[in-house]
């Protein structure tokens, strides 16, 4: 790294634009999701205002590897940074007299919108590793281990912040402290980013962004299933079951179920981030060979399947909303958080050492449509499982996409380059 210290300022400098935004993410979550259920929205009508946010990041993803191609990584960063700040002034129109229905799809816009901003500062942040990181010594699986990590560390900040803000600021107030503080971000990483990152090619065709590698296809079809069995259970699922068991429908007991929902997602989410960014050490990464990684992809996902499997039995032998089964219910979900921390920061290497460093922002942006499409997948089963069948049938869902996730992985094969046609 100290050979190429333009990059590395790139890197970090990209890598806290990044932090920034992901924080201002995780705390309009929070904001939305409990602001609008204390409202009387349903499971379903809270997973709608999520819905064209995962869309969004389909469509994004693949437009942004192609965009990034043409015009540079900088572009993209500034576009998402920006058009986040556009999102949360729009939302701070939502009017509370309006209907149920307008509100819906009111929000169901802005946060399209935020969808891209984020999809864009996310394919961004992650084809600079592979540009910016150092070859030798398993440096890359090492810094898009850090820089996913870091990110989910602080997105869960933003969890617990936007929980805190709700009950303390209230929902508009606290919408235009993000704004402004993430203006004020964006104006200095556009005055002060060193240089780096590429500036973008001419000839890049938008028909480019589909691979023709067979495995970042298969990689990106197990992302699909592994991140819709996270969101499944985490969008609105689990948020509204521990809200059911821990309010007593007053303005104060709904303030202290706040904290404690935005608390144990924020602690979940971090925990998540800091075994993603240890997840080379945890796999000795620097001492096995790439074969041995994609194998090892499948095995954690078979690993992976057995905590929502578990808990789904643990949820149908009970009478109801017991302590223990609380209590089972967040050991087991950190469990599963750690597991699935390892699965992601696989992924999140597998990507880049799949790729080539001339098409990484098409390949990127392919591999993050699917993610998004798992959200998308994950979002709309979250609040239809718990609607039609509760708590079991969303953690049993979870557990027959952990399984797909598993079968895809085993379609990968040991090949670090692959020919292009």
């Amino acid at each position: 790294m100290t050979d190429r210290p333009e990059g590395l300022s790139a890197y970090i400098a990209v890598t806290a634009a990044y932090w920034a935004f992901m924080l201002t993410d995780g705390a309009l979550r929070m904001l939305v999701l409990l602001h609008f259920h204390t409202l009387g929205f349903s499971p379903v009508q809270l997973a709608y205002l999520f819905v064209l946010y995962e869309i969004a990041g389909m469509v994004t993803n693949l437009a942004a590897g192609w965009i990034a191609a043409r015009f540079g990584l900088t572009s993209t960063l500034y576009a998402g940074l920006g058009l986040q700040v556009v999102a949360l002034l729009a939302l701070t129109q939502l009017d509370p007299n309006w209907a149920i229905g307008a509100s819906v799809a009111f929000v169901m816009i802005v946060q399209g919108a935020s969808g891209v901003a984020k999809d864009l500062a996310k394919m961004s942040s992650k084809s600079a590793v592979k540009l910016l990181a150092p070859t030798e010594g398993g440096g890359l699986f090492r810094w898009v281990a850090v820089l996913t990590g870091s990110k989910n560390a602080v997105k869960g900040l933003g969890f617990l912040l936007g929980a805190a803000m709700l009950a303390t600021l209230g929902f508009q107030a606290a919408i235009i402290v993000m704004a402004l503080v993430l203006a004020v971000i964006l104006f200095a990483v556009i005055r002060f980013m060193p240089p780096g990152l590429p500036k973008g090619r001419k000839g890049a065709k938008f028909s480019e962004v589909f691979s023709k590698s067979a495995n970042v296809n298969w990689l990106s079809a197990a992302r699909v299933f592994l991140f819709g069995a996270r969101d499944v259970w985490f969008v609105v699922g689990i948020p509204i079951y521990f809200y059911a068991v821990l309010s007593d429908g007053t303005e104060e007991g709904n303030r202290a179920a706040f904290f404690m929902i935005g608390t144990f997602l924020a602690f979940w989410i971090i925990l998540y981030g800091v075994i993603q960014a240890n997840a080379p050490k945890i796999l000795r990464a620097s001492d096995r060979s790439e074969g041995d990684l994609i194998r090892a992809a499948r095995s954690w996902a078979a690993m992976l399947f057995c905590i929502p499997a578990t808990l789904t039995l643990a949820v149908s032998l009970s009478a109801g909303p017991e302590t223990w089964l609380t209590i089972a219910l967040v050991v087991g979900l950190l469990v599963f958080g750690a597991i699935f921390a390892v699965n992601s920061s696989l992924h999140s290497y597998l990507i880049l050492a799949f790729t080539k460093s001339e098409r990484v922002t098409m390949d990127v942006g392919f591999y993050y449509m699917a993610n998004a499409t798992g959200r998308l997948l994950g979002t709309v089963l979250s609040g239809f499982t718990y609607q039609v069948g509760g708590l079991p049938l969303v953690l049993g869902t979870a557990a027959v996409m952990v399984a797909l996730a598993a079968l895809t992985s085993g379609k990968l094969t040991d090949q670090t380059t692959e020919a292009y046609s």
